[in-house]
């Protein structure tokens, strides 16, 4: 009997060691995109902040292809043991289910989702020789010739540039035409040439050529004024009931142990919240949101209705 009480004794004590050990392991933040860009940069300062507070190493793989879509492959097949976790813009959670036929993931339930970290607005700019100082007067001035007029660019083709001039030209009235550049510094080097007319972009990458006298920015896309260009007014200030912005957030796989999620998701928030790593999102144009789990939640569900009839206009599909 009393080998018996202390076998039950040892394998209670093994089971409950079991979660320690789990959080134990080196935590590795899985992103889609390659290193050096500006997602890359937001993992690597998000890991470092990790590392120290919870007391374990924090790694970044980059696992970069088919936008973003093979990081959240692998996160999803991941233990959720708190081991593996995903940094991934919005596109792949709220838009990739409306574009592609057949998506290998449920971003509703094949995650958990830990923390929104940051947002950032998009903007419309002009090109300098567009005679146009305000939405109203660009959208006058499409009207006035539609065929000739109505260009605008984006980075890419499905891009949120792209869908979010799809959700201005439903909202506004104009006939548009969507023109895919392989890049942002093409659609800049088009917007300054005059290539282009128009162009949808994130805030801060127009920000600068606005400030060289190459674009002149209309409008953001977010529900308020950006602190980045507070002269600028938001759609909704200039009478066009729109919004869009964009955000960065970590996920975990589904099934995230809830002590697990409570560590992570706070490491997070106050990483982001500090006043150092606040300045440094700041100048990559990123703007520290620090949300929680049931918020993320909220806000990815409201996106996917938000894009989906956008994305539907469009007629835009992936393959």
């Amino acid at each position: 009997m009393a080998v018996s009480w202390r076998f039950v004794a040892l394998t209670i004590v093994f089971s409950l060691a079991l979660p320690v050990q789990a959080q134990d392991k080196a935590i590795k933040i899985v992103l889609g995109f390659p290193p050096g860009a500006s997602s890359d940069t937001l993992a690597r300062l998000i890991a470092d902040r990790m590392r120290v507070s919870l007391e374990q190493p924090v790694i970044v793989e980059n696992r970069p292809g088919a936008g973003g879509i093979v990081a959240n492959e692998v996160v999803k097949a991941a233990q959720p043991d708190g081991s593996t976790i995903l940094l991934t813009p919005q596109t792949s959670m709220v838009v990739y289910p409306h574009t592609f036929a057949k998506l290998r993931y449920d971003p509703f339930t094949d995650f958990t989702p830990i923390a929104q970290l940051t947002q950032f607005p998009l903007a419309l700019g002009v090109a300098a020789t567009v005679p146009a100082n305000s939405v109203a007067e660009y959208v006058a001035w499409i009207r006035k010739d539609a065929a000739k007029n109505g260009f605008y660019a984006s980075a890419s083709a499905g891009s949120m540039g792209h869908f979010f001039g799809v959700m201005f030209a439903r909202a506004s009235g104009v006939a548009t035409t969507h023109v895919p550049y392989k890049g942002t510094a093409q659609v800049l080097t088009g917007l300054a040439s005059g290539d282009i007319s128009a162009a949808v972009l994130p805030l801060s990458d127009l920000s600068f050529f606005e400030r060289a006298g190459k674009a002149r920015l209309l409008a953001v896309s977010g529900s308020r004024r950006s602190p980045f260009a507070p002269q600028v007014p938001t759609f909704k200030e200039v009478g066009f009931d729109i919004e869009g912005t964009a955000w960065y957030a970590l996920y975990a796989p589904a099934g995230l142990p809830r002590n697990i999620l409570t560590r992570y998701s706070r490491a997070a928030i106050d990483a982001v919240r500090s006043p150092d790593l606040k300045q440094r999102l700041e100048a990559l144009g990123l703007e520290p949101t620090g949300l929680g789990s049931e918020e993320l939640a909220r806000i990815q569900k409201d996106d996917f209705d938000r894009w989906g009839p956008v994305v539907r206009a469009s007629g835009f599909r992936s393959e």
